[in-house]
């Protein structure tokens, strides 16, 4: 069997037998067990990610950094996935999401595909970038929610704290009573609790992992 340090010099043998030349076509940035992050990998994920948020990309060395993090996460959530077999998300839940994002923010699917061109992205990139934030939401949903218990008083307290001096700011003499904002409260704080159980999941799963980032080509 290949250990983790062959497979990183088959992979670094193999960008320079395809380079051809002194020139390398693309190289791994970053090793997360037995997977590899290319920076062609990241320089997509910018893009696309840039693109759905309304941003021009940003390729220097932070933007470079922040990026492999995430993707070092998404890889060790895919892993998981793959070992538990978790249900994916429908293909109709992904195109609900596009047609979303088109009709928001473009008026016309010409207009989109221009959008599209002078991002330097697909609208395949697009698609595949939409059901993975849809499978990390349903990771989260099978994964960490249903053990999430949020209790009485603490709504009680978010209710007291965040929402009601806002609440009557924003409508000066009207009555705010908890019951108008309990189920909210409530999503709001399960939410969270399910993120920080998704953080300190992420965080055992990098310990037990194998990550190594290529610095050089993080610049």
């Amino acid at each position: 069997m290949r250990t983790v340090e062959t497979l990183r010099i088959l992979c670094g043998a193999a960008v320079l037998a395809i380079a051809g030349s002194a020139e390398i076509i693309d190289r791994v940035a970053v090793s997360v067990g037995n997977s590899a992050i290319t920076t062609s990998d990241l320089e997509r994920e910018i893009r696309v990610t840039a693109f759905l948020n309304g941003m021009s990309p940003d390729f220097g060395p932070a933007s470079k950094r922040a990026t492999a993090e995430r993707m070092v996460e998404q890889k060790l959530v895919q892993h998981e996935l793959e070992l538990s077999r978790y249900p994916a998300p429908e293909a109709s839940a992904m195109e609900q999401e596009l047609n979303e994002f088109r009709t928001q923010h473009y008026k016309t699917d010409a207009e989109f595909q221009r959008g599209l061109a002078d991002a330097g992205v697909s609208v395949q990139e697009v698609k595949d970038e939409l059901l993975w934030q849809l499978t990390l939401l349903r990771f989260i949903e099978i994964r960490f929610r249903p053990a999430v218990h949020v209790g009485e008083q603490e709504i009680q307290d978010y209710f007291e704290k965040a929402v009601k001096p806002v609440a009557q700011a924003a409508h000066p003499g009207s009555a705010v009573t908890l019951g108008d904002y309990y189920d909210e409260i409530e999503e709001t704080l399960t939410g969270q609790r399910a993120d920080k159980q998704l953080d300190a999941w992420l965080q055992e799963a990098r310990q037990r992992t194998e990550i190594v980032y290529r610095e050089e080509a993080l610049q």
